[in-house]
């Protein structure tokens, strides 16, 4: 595309000729393989006559290791261009040139002091002592082939001349490395207007590679990382068996971790789940890679998964993540329901939908609302396969009256205190978010931490609207009982009342000794 535009360089023609060449011999070799499913790319990649004369052009025009600019030079190889090769010899060794000329020059006249010398007025000029400078004037009876000196200048002791070869040299050296640049440019604007004519062809074979690079990348993944071939039909089916999201698992497998697979039945008899439990416990990634195991599918891959048997699915959509659009006027909280509107109103019966924590940027009651409301419609009037995950255990009610839903949740385990999250799906909902615990991981203060307890403990008491009303007297929100109060141990009062800068390093040694002592007491 570069070339075609003018814009092209002697890396593009490499390239051009590299690519032809391996997908020569990448034909070649499954020209012998019999296997229907290859007969296309196969096809794409054999070349004509004149795509092999260009490829078979620029291996022998062009260097292994090719510039950036074609105004940069030396991408032609020496001996493809004699006239270049001339060009180039002068520019680099003008010195030798010089020599030889000079050897020739005493030859021919057998003066011995002759010498070819160069200076900023003359240039290069041939110089011989006075009592030689008749051997070399021009007599009335010699031709310029008996005789090519040319009488330049007459000092005192030297006379100078120059012969026409002498004149063409320095013109030749002094314009060889442009003379030679300009060679290669118009070599180069050769090969482009060869390589354009042929631009649909290599398009072709282009295209070729590209379908095979896709089918063998694909193939690589799906015997490397234990992907399997899913079964794809036009039924209302979508059962994923020990399913995992591709990306979080290749991340884990660095940290040397075990991806916790999951399953996934969004058949019709519960094609909508709602997916409660913590967060950091996997809601997200188990959404995303279902709706990632639904695309790799219907591209043709293999999926990260045991088994897979997926009905054909028309449009995925997802609203995840929080984002806003300030440059728009549009808050995180409108994006939101902009998003999620655009997947209300435009999907079908054979969409999958997955939806994360809709409704959360508003107050509580909205966002329950809002949420409680897309469930029903994607339950009642969507009826597609989805996925809802959500914070609003208010949600699972619904369980009740619509029969296509199903609850089920993130695993955690309760252990001294803390939260060890197993990352499995379970049916059934969860209890609670544990949102204070998450927060303590971020690591919150202490005191906050404690104080967000007390607040969630009054509010879980079953009497909120007592509770709201006399929480910021009851519980001002930087009151610490005694035991979160922090004294001072006795080694860091003795510390407080050290001077290092006064002490000697015997007085320092004794206290070190002494404050090891209280430690040990």
């Amino acid at each position: 595309s570069r070339l075609t535009v003018g814009r092209g360089s002697p890396k593009d023609l490499g390239a051009i000729r590299n690519g032809l060449d391996a997908a020569e011999n990448i034909y070649a070799t499954l020209l012998h393989i019999k296997e229907k499913t290859l007969n296309n790319i196969v096809g794409k990649l054999k070349q004509n006559n004149q795509q092999k004369e260009l490829t078979d052009l620029l291996k022998k025009a062009l260097e292994d290791e090719l510039p950036f600019l074609e105004r940069d030079g030396g991408f032609i190889k020496e001996g493809y261009n004699k006239r270049l090769d001339e060009l180039r010899a002068l520019r680099d060794n003008s010195k030798r040139h010089i020599a030889a000329l000079q050897a020739k020059y005493r030859e021919m006249t057998g003066i011995d002091t002759l010498k070819v010398t160069h200076n900023n007025v003359l240039g290069f000029f041939i110089d011989v002592t006075a009592r030689h400078a008749d051997k070399l004037m021009v007599k009335e009876s010699d031709s310029v082939k008996d005789n090519p000196f040319i009488h330049r200048q007459t000092l005192a002791n030297n006379v100078r001349f120059t012969t026409p070869e002498l004149s063409e040299l320095e013109r030749d050296l002094a314009s060889a490395d442009d003379k030679a640049l300009a060679l290669e440019l118009e070599l180069f604007n050769q090969f482009v207007e060869k390589t354009c004519v042929l631009s649909e062809d290599i398009g072709r074979v282009a295209r070729g590679l590209a379908a095979l690079d896709v089918a063998l990348s694909m193939a690589t993944l799906a015997n490397e990382l234990n992907w399997t071939r899913p079964t794809l039909d036009s039924s209302e089916t979508f059962i994923i068996e020990e399913g995992r999201h591709p990306v979080v698992e290749a991340a884990l497998a660095k940290q040397t971790e075990q991806f916790v697979p999951n399953d996934c039945d969004l058949s019709q008899k519960q094609r909508l789940w709602l997916l409660t439990g913590p967060n950091m416990a996997g809601k997200s990634t188990f959404l995303r890679q279902n709706a990632l195991i639904i695309i790799l599918a219907q591209t043709g891959s293999f999926v990260p998964a045991k088994s897979a048997h997926i009905g054909l699915v028309d449009k995925v959509f997802s609203r995840v993540g929080a984002a806003d659009d300030l440059a728009r006027g549009q808050s995180t909280f409108m994006v939101e329901m902009v998003e999620t509107a655009a997947i209300l109103n435009q999907a079908t019966e054979r969409s999958l939908v997955i939806l994360d924590e809709i409704g959360r940027g508003t107050a509580t009651f909205d966002g329950l609302s809002i949420a409680w409301a897309c469930v029903e419609q994607l339950h009642k009037v969507t009826k597609c396969r989805s996925l809802f995950a959500t914070h609003y255990h208010e949600l699972t009610a619904l369980q009740e009256r619509l029969n296509a839903m199903r609850c089920y949740s993130l695993a955690v385990k309760e252990w001294k205190g803390d939260i060890v999250f197993l990352h499995s799906v379970k049916e059934g909902a969860a209890d609670q978010s544990y949102g204070i615990h998450v927060a303590k991981l971020a690591g919150l203060p202490e005191n906050v931490i404690t104080r967000a307890k007390d607040i969630l403990s009054r509010l879980n008491s079953g009497e909120q609207s007592s509770a709201l009303s006399s929480l910021s007297h009851d519980l001002p929100l930087f009151a610490q009982t005694p035991q979160e109060i922090k004294t001072k141990s006795i080694v860091e009062e003795k510390l407080a009342e050290i001077n290092p800068d006064a002490l000697s390093p015997r007085e320092a040694l004794d206290i070190l000794y002494a404050l090891k002592g209280d430690l040990e007491d």
